[in-house]
């Protein structure tokens, strides 16, 4: 384990790169600090006025994709800004927890139309326990279904925008050295899903011969045929991206944060939606040697929000705990409806323990074999 020079970031992480020390999350802060975002305003504003313009006789001018977090209101409420009327489409979490239903709910009372995509939770949550035993990611369905069902609903009701937030390789400087992805301003979609949203190698296909599933079955989570004319866009391309100032900005506005610092990171603001989280995230860690608690200790220190020694004393606290709760839901519940145990569980997060980070002290716990930031 070696650790960017400036902040936590080890270099376990995948497709980040090392520059003079310096991993390219960082990197790329330093280059968006360049950046003349008037002028990339001004192009926001030049997009905003075509669409208001095309859109004039439809009943949204584009989509904001939601999952309900801090990040989801502050993008509705910034288009709005422009005079634009969006629809937010929410494909719902893996397990939807009672407070990111509230702060979904929240969207609407601000005077928001909201569709929810719901798919069928049993095929969900079989894809859920395939997806935890095959790439060790309990998740990888929402990660699908969070590009792929807003582009559906965009082709249905022909609307020809679709806004995500922040480039995620850019803020976290993921690229594997490939700039233009970084810079991007819109989402490619396929090859972006495939190479950076979070598949892990594993194809839709390879998911619904695993499981027998119909082309039917798996509507929500495969690519539409024929969407020429609809752009995907990180409004984070237009605006300065800042993720403790959306959660200040949303939580003026009604979001709920947890009263108690979340599992896995010890922050309040962030991943409040999928009681599921605790799981990723805790595979996340088996596997690099690093969790949650990491990247957005590591955003503050890009910020100057936190010391790399106030960091470092954070994520000893936060990065290595087991997922025995999660937004106090117990482990065996959340478990229990994806068909699996708590046994189970742990032989499979056994398997997928970096052996070269840790040792396997039995029934999921482990230690690591590094100290970190050195």
């Amino acid at each position: 384990m070696k650790y960017c020079k400036r902040c936590l970031i080890p270099t376990t992480k995948p497709d980040v790169v090392f520059v003079d020390g310096l991993c390219s999350g960082c990197l790329e802060y330093d280059r968006r600090l360049t950046i003349d975002w008037k002028a990339k305003e001004d192009e926001f504003v030049k997009l905003a006025d075509r669409l208001k313009v095309e859109q004039k006789n439809a009943p949204y001018d584009l989509i904001v994709a939601v999952s309900g977090g801090k990040d989801s209101l502050f993008e509705i409420e910034k288009v709005k800004d422009y005079g634009l009327h969006p629809l937010a489409v929410n494909f719902r979490t893996c397990d939807l927890s009672d407070i990111g239903q509230r702060n979904l709910d929240n969207i609407s009372l601000l005077g928001n139309d909201v569709i929810e995509v719901v798919p069928n939770s049993r095929i969900r949550a079989a894809i859920n326990r395939h997806c935890l035993e095959t790439v060790g990611d309990v998740s990888w369905p929402e990660h699908v279904g969070i590009f792929t069902a807003p582009l559906i609903v965009a082709k249905q009701m022909h609307i020809p925008i679709i806004m995500y937030g922040e480039n995620p390789q850019s803020e976290y400087g993921a690229h594997g050295g490939d700039q233009d992805v970084a810079m991007a301003t819109d989402l490619a979609p396929r090859r972006w899903l495939s190479e950076f949203g979070g598949l892990n190698g594993l194809r839709v296909s390879d998911v619904q011969g695993a499981l027998g599933l119909a082309d039917r079955d798996m509507y929500y989570y495969t690519y539409p045929q024929n969407i020429e004319g609809i752009r995907q866009i990180f409004l984070g391309s237009y605006f300065p991206w800042d993720g403790l100032e959306n959660a200040q900005f949303a939580a003026a506005r009604g979001f709920e944060t947890s009263i108690d610092p979340v599992e896995g990171s010890g922050f309040d603001f962030e991943n409040l939606d999928n009681r599921q989280t605790g799981i990723h995230d805790r595979f996340k860690f088996l596997k690099y040697g690093f969790g949650r608690a990491t990247d957005i200790c590591s955003n503050f220190i890009r910020r100057g929000r936190m010391t790399r020694d106030e960091a470092i004393e954070h994520v000893n606290e936060w990065d290595n705990q087991y997922p025995a709760t999660y937004l106090g839901d117990p482990l065996d519940e959340i478990l229990d409806r994806i068909g699996m145990t708590v046994d189970e569980y742990n032989t499979i997060s056994d398997v997928f323990t970096n052996k070269e980070l840790f040792k396997c002290l039995g029934e999921g716990e482990v230690k690591p074999k590094f100290v970190v930031g050195e």
